[in-house]
Parts: structure tokens; C-alpha cells; sequence
């Protein structure tokens, strides 16, 4: 009798993900060493994480990406989003 192994894939590598090195955070199953922040790249635990729109965030760069500005709706090159659209709006 072979071992049928498991079907599920991790959402950052898309490779098999054995139970021993599982985690399941926000609905998608991660192997431990690929659940990371995805600005600093930081190895994330399960107590200090968030996440916004599936990409996950160590607690302090969520909180200094997102926080800080009031708003969910910002750009990471500094400028917000409805300022980039007014300015394409102009241009036309």
C-alpha cells in the first residue's frame, strides 16, 4: 500500500503541503517556511500576522503600510490611488 499523500498546495510556492509542516491562515494553507511578510520577507507566526486583499504582512509593516495614512486605499510608491487616477483623468 503506497502512501497517497495530500492533495493541498501552498498558496505562496504551489507545492504540496504535507500535514507536519502545514498552516492554514485566512482561508489558504501555507508550508511554515513560506508564510512571510511580504514587504521585509520576515518569517510569520500565526499570532502576528495580518493580511489585506490576501497578501500577508508582519503586524508592524501592516501597521506602518496602512495605518499610519488612515486608509486601506494606498499605493506603495507613496502616492494614493485617487490622486494617481485624478491625474490620468486630467491628462485625457
Amino acid at each position: 500500500m503506497a502512501f497517497a499523500g495530500t492533495q493541498q498546495k501552498c498558496k505562496a510556492c504551489e507545492k504540496t503541503v504535507y500535514v507536519v509542516d502545514q498552516l492554514t491562515a485566512d482561508g489558504s494553507v501555507f508550508h511554515k517556511a513560506c508564510f512571510r511578510c511580504h514587504h521585509c520577507n520576515g518569517t510569520l507566526k500565526l499570532s502576528n500576522y495580518s493580511s489585506f486583499e490576501g497578501v500577508l504582512y508582519c503586524k508592524p509593516h501592516f501597521d506602518q503600510l496602512f495605518k499610519r495614512t488612515g486608509s486601506l486605499d494606498k499605493s506603495f510608491e507613496g502616492t494614493p490611488k485617487a490622486v494617481k487616477n485624478e491625474k490620468l483623468n486630467d491628462g485625457e
